[in-house]
């Protein structure tokens, strides 16, 4: 499917001859383990902050609200220093991803990979010894910094290390190493719930193991072929591509491709954050902002920031809560798996559509509950039964965004962009996303508190809204080779008014008529 619900025929990928070879595997392995520090910040930032000692020892605000009677539980925890806690590592993450895009170019994504996990680690550890607010915010700083160099590089590593044919899959593994980091992070706050005064500081500062995975992995592998070649280094990216293509591909035709590509972005000498701007990249900007950014309004990042406030809006106890975001953590990583085995067999469109629709039927169902049991002061006590019910709709939701927006919002970005703009589009995708992610965990507390239960109802428009932008605008990208990625634009219903054909999709078409004729 190309585009506006219509089928068309796809750009094949070329047959270079290589093959899933044991080390395509671990080296996709290391890069993908960028997501566990992205993931297991999701995990643990939401249940630190349902931890009393925690609240107890920089909030106390929001303790005084939960003991108070006749309480909104709607309105517990709105407390504007409690989300600046929370969200000002998106802000910093924001300004790391766009200063990411030129440091790439410099260095290689390797290098960019594994500062970003030097810099995690180091916020780790400065939030594990926070003795007030201020150095609580000067660690998640540190962290977002460390966020947004990763996830600016290793997606984009993974697109081009991993084969055309099984690039979608390899891809998707940024998500399953986040939601390996969420679910570690949900089973961490579980126990140190159970430490008194200072389990949190152990859910904080246990931060610092993904962090060094993260760095001992970017040390164990080579840079991308196409990132050497950039910087003039041929002779280690043809040794780059045979050690992940193995004996049997034909590694020159392949390098030849990229080199091409790597040479036609040197062909002009504009930055690439103007290049991006041209009329011939109008999809790639849009896809930049729009993806990342449909992302989070599917409202999937505060429900998994903030689960465990949620399930204790919907009644459950503090140590319950917790296991429910732990539940929700296994169903997330669960559907990330069956995202790997889909993704190319079914294409991205089919993960999209599909995961729009069952979100919005339990966003919806949701609204429904928590409406007619806590009602809109919210001073009711739900019932145990519907505690339940909004816990399994979470989790229905979980999956549904674990097989679609979730690995897609990393496969999409990761594998559009031309190279001439790679680094650029990539770093203005992360930042949409942590800028967004920023706004959102911000603001969904004092949202909670105005809208009450219609805030699902309004998450659940947008992804509706987003839902039809794919079926319209987003054309099939499975099995296509990133130097060949053009020609599905030029072929696409809307986007075809923007971007030319290749002279080599132009060559084909005309050969193709002959035979025909």
């Amino acid at each position: 499917m190309a585009g506006g619900g219509f089928p068309v025929a796809g750009t094949p990928a070329a047959d270079y001859g290589g093959g899933i070879t044991f080390s395509v595997v671990v080296t996709c392995l290391m890069a993908a383990s960028g997501g566990l520090i992205f993931g297991y910040d999701i995990g643990i930032s939401g249940g630190v902050t349902a931890m009393e000692s925690f609240l107890e020892t920089f909030f106390p605000g929001v303790l005084r609200r939960m003991a108070a009677a006749g309480r909104d539980e709607y309105c517990v925890y709105d407390s504007h220093a409690l989300t600046s806690f929370t969200s000002s590592l998106y802000l910093a993450g924001l300004v790391a991803s766009l200063a990411a895009g030129r440091v790439t170019r410099a260095v290689g994504r390797q290098a960019v990979m594994l500062a970003g996990g030097a810099l995690f680690f180091a916020g780790a550890a400065v939030n594990a010894a926070a003795v007030n607010v201020a150095m609580l915010i000067v660690g998640r700083m540190l962290l977002g910094f460390g966020i947004g160099f990763t996830n600016q590089a290793a997606p984009v590593y993974l697109a081009e290390t991993a084969p055309a044919k099984w690039r979608g899959a390899f891809t998707t593994g940024f998500q399953l190493f986040l939601g390996i980091g969420n679910l570690i992070a949900n089973l961490t706050n579980y126990g140190a719930a159970r430490i008194p005064r200072w389990g949190w500081r152990l859910s904080l500062g246990l931060a610092a193991a993904p962090a060094f995975v993260i760095v001992a992995g970017a040390l164990l592998i080579p840079d991308t072929p196409s990132s050497l070649l950039v910087r003039g280094r041929t002779e280690q990216a043809r040794a780059a591509l045979r050690r992940v293509r193995g004996a049997k591909a034909d590694v020159d035709a392949e390098l030849e491709d990229v080199s091409r590509a790597v040479e036609a972005s040197r062909a002009n000498e504009e930055g690439a954050y103007r290049r991006i701007l041209r009329r011939q990249h109008r999809p790639h900007l849009v896809m930049a902002v729009a993806v990342p950014l449909f992302q989070q309004l599917t409202g999937v990042i505060v429900i998994a920031f903030f689960s465990p406030v949620l399930f204790q809006t919907a009644g459950f106890g503090g140590n319950a809560s917790l296991m429910g975001a732990v539940i929700l953590g296994a169903v997330s990583l669960g559907s990330s798996l069956a995202s790997i085995l889909t993704v190319d067999r079914y294409g991205r469109r089919a993960l999209f559509l599909g995961g729009g629709v069952v979100m919005i039927m339990c966003q919806v169902a949701v609204a429904w509950i928590m409406g007619s049991q806590i009602g809109r002061d919210g001073e009711s006590t739900m019932a145990r039964r519907y505690s339940v019910a909004v816990l399994a709709l979470t989790c229905v939701f979980s999956a549904a965004f674990g097989w679609s927006w979730g690995p897609l919002t990393w496969v999409i970005p990761g594998e559009i962009f031309p190279v001439e703009i790679r680094s650029a589009g990539q770093g203005i995708s992360v930042a949409v996303n942590l800028g967004a992610t920023f706004v959102f965990t911000q603001t969904f507390l004092a949202m909670l508190c105005s809208f009450k239960y219609a805030t699902f109802v309004y998450y659940a428009a947008w992804v509706a809204v987003m839902t039809a932008f794919v079926w319209a605008f987003l054309p099939e990208t499975k099995g296509v080779t990133l130097e060949a990625m053009g020609d599905v634009w030029a072929r696409h219903w809307y986007w075809r008014r923007f971007v030319q054909p290749s002279p080599a999709a132009v060559k084909d078409a005309g050969v193709a008529e002959v035979l025909v004729n």
